[in-house]
């Protein structure tokens, strides 16, 4: 559950939104200062651009013109990893004055050891990656002792005062079994809340083979989501935890979650690179967001179930209509723990997952790149 400051922050500016008539509205903006990390996943499709990009970085003054040009009251710091960046520090502080609720992502790698460069304040939470237990963690990071340093990293945040939230992203091979007693083991250590998303298909990403289809999904997330623990506390919306489960169907709404990089205003999301923008109006204006979502057949979004394209049309059914509004009000003030007689037989009926060999990816100095991508950044 999110603190009721930031619940009625949202909420205020929807129903704004909404009388208004705007159609389109950016309910978090996914703000992506650079794209370099201290780790290369597998199933990443983020690191993989040559050096001189990999070095680029937004300064603090375009990063927070980005935030009063998009206006939305949340802001997703994503990477790369955000704590690569010399000026973090500084960026975060300059979001929290301008008190805007900020999810500085990160893999914990270097929490512990530059925590004292953050306050802990109400707008602020770490939200550090940690894709299930130990040994999938390490799996799907490609680095072996990755879960332990975050798992520090996590319980380093929260005996500092900090807002801790996770972000578990699951592949094909996660074990529905392993990721709840993975959600224990969160609660356990003090995290707030925590988000849990299937991965999208990265064209860039070197492991193609493990990524989820839709059917799949929803029979992995009926099994973890059903029968839930009152102890487990989720940072998303119930009815799209539902749009996971199979039980309600959501067509994504991209604009939503709208990006912003060192290449400008991300078209049309954050998952896809179809081109750029100059300024995020622009972005509105001259995206043909009739050619992304499942329903406009693009093989590309087929498959995606992601929150970044669902959660914001969970909140925009919400505050859409009477009925949304009081379906959503009694899903949190009667938190459902979805009995399901399948889902528990499904849990028990699961095989258990064998990983192979931890995957290395290739180094992103050789990586190749969209030759306007590298003039952008590179000014050649």
């Amino acid at each position: 559950m999110v603190p009721v400051s930031q619940a009625w922050t949202v909420a205020t500016y929807v129903l704004k939104q909404k009388l208004m008539g705007r159609k389109r509205y950016p309910l978090v903006l996914m703000l992506e200062p650079l794209f370099r990390c201290n780790l290369a996943c597998a199933g990443c499709g983020k690191i993989q651009y040559p050096a001189h990009i990999l070095k680029a970085e937004l300064s603090p003054e375009e990063c927070f013109k980005a935030v009063e040009e998009c206006g939305t009251p949340m802001v997703s710091i994503p990477g790369g990893e955000p704590l690569l960046h010399p000026q973090m520090p500084e960026i975060v502080a300059g979001l929290v004055a301008r008190k805007k609720y900020v999810y500085m992502c990160t893999n914990a790698l270097l929490l512990k050891e530059k925590l004292h460069l953050f306050k802990p304040s109400k707008y602020l939470s770490f939200s550090v990656h940690v894709d299930g237990q130990r040994e999938h963690h390490d799996f799907s990071v490609c680095r072996e002792g990755g879960y332990d340093i975050a798992m520090e990293g996590v319980r380093a945040a929260v005996a500092g005062g900090f807002r801790v939230t996770t972000n578990t992203t699951l592949f094909d091979g996660a074990d529905p079994n392993s990721v709840r007693d993975h959600f224990d083991e969160l609660m356990a250590a003090g995290v707030e809340s925590m988000m849990v998303s299937p991965g999208y298909t990265y064209d860039k990403a070197p492991d193609q083979t493990h990524f989820l289809g839709k059917a799949r999904s929803r029979r992995l997330f009926r099994a973890i989501l059903s029968n839930r623990k009152k102890s487990w506390e989720f940072n998303t919306h119930p009815l799209f935890s539902e749009y996971l489960m199979g039980k309600r169907n959501f067509e994504c709404t991209p604009w939503g979650m709208p990006t912003f990089s060192i290449f400008g205003w991300q078209k049309p999301c954050y998952l896809l690179q179809d081109g750029y923008a100059d300024s995020f109006q622009e972005l509105l204006d001259t995206t043909e967001w009739e050619n992304y979502g499942a329903k406009s057949g693009n093989p590309k979004c087929a498959n995606c179930m992601v929150h970044s394209g669902h959660e914001a049309s969970a909140v925009d059914y919400n505050f859409g209509s009477l009925k949304g509004f009081y379906e959503t009000a009694k899903k949190y003030m009667f938190p459902s723990t979805y009995e399901d007689e399948g889902a528990m037989k499904l849990l028990n009926e699961w095989p258990k997952a064998e990983h192979m060999p931890l995957v290395q990816i290739a180094t992103p100095a050789t990586a190749t790149t969209k030759s306007s991508e590298l003039q952008s950044v590179s000014g050649d």
